[in-house]
């Protein structure tokens, strides 16, 4: 993986997914020796993390869909 991308390349992409200072220092100590399995190990538990994310902004979204909902529908009922 060396050859095919820098190393200032890399940092970018890697604060773009969300690494921080230390997370991006390990992860290229790990690149420099090349130590693939470690490397993925990193950004597989950063995705997992960000995805733990993604879903917890879903259900908040569906909380607030809901309420939504219910007040668009109250709206329909007919006023007595």
């Amino acid at each position: 993986m060396k050859d095919k991308i820098s190393p200032s390349d890399l940092i970018l992409n890697l604060e773009a997914a969300g690494f921080d200072r230390q997370a991006i220092e390990k992860y290229l100590d790990c690149w420099k020796c090349g130590k693939t399995g470690e490397q993925l190990e990193l950004l597989s538990a950063k995705r997992d993390s960000l995805l733990e994310h993604v879903h917890l902004r879903e259900k908040q979204i569906d909380c607030l869909d809901y309420l939504i909902y219910l007040i668009k529908k109250s709206e329909e009922l007919p006023q007595e």
